[in-house]
């Protein structure tokens, strides 16, 4: 089981990733951005959508939790959408916005978490209708690692377009080790 130091990397490495992406794919003009590249969701803009779909669904499902309620408030306003390849946006520019925005939420209530949060059970419904329920340290490994995954696939269609987005690794982010 992780503890809050990893989940916190982890969300410090989300946002990092996040913003190190949508600068490289500022680079492309809105047709580049939409073409269809043979990727599981079409485009470049598909699969960042995708991604931002997947965060607002499980952060909502998150938030169900009366212990998370009131730190992940702001997605109240926010509909759940109801498929994985639905698009939020059609503009770069207002998903790049929402991504900014979601990574600041991530950040804030990661940073939050108490060592036992993580033993929380969290209680949801699969977009098929599927009834789960899992500890939030190990879902939260699916949420950072499912990110991680369409991002290695969004830096794969930004090299197709002659973009590259520069070393993703999380090594970055560790510090040398003492002696």
């Amino acid at each position: 089981m992780p503890g809050t130091a990893q989940i916190t990397l982890l969300a410090r490495y989300n946002a990092w990733m996040n913003n190190k992406l949508y600068e490289a794919a500022a680079a492309l003009p809105p047709e580049e951005l939409a073409a269809a590249r043979g990727a599981f969701f079409g485009s470049l803009l598909a699969t960042l959508n995708h991604i931002a779909v997947a965060d607002t669904i499980w952060l909502k499902r998150i938030a169900s939790h009366a212990r998370f309620a009131a730190a992940l408030a702001p997605l109240a306003a926010l509909p759940t959408p109801a498929a994985l390849n639905q698009p939020l946006f059609d503009s770069f520019a207002d998903l790049h916005r929402q991504r900014v925005w979601l990574d600041q939420l991530i950040l804030d209530w990661s940073a939050g978490l108490a060592e036992d949060d993580l033993q929380a059970v969290i209680t949801y419904r699969r977009m098929n209708g599927e009834a789960n329920r899992r500890q939030l340290g190990l879902l939260l490994l699916h949420f950072f690692n499912h990110q991680t995954h369409h991002r290695g696939q969004a830096t794969t269609l930004l090299s197709q377009a002659g973009v590259d987005a520069g070393a993703t690794d999380l090594l970055l982010l560790l510090p040398e080790a003492d002696g």
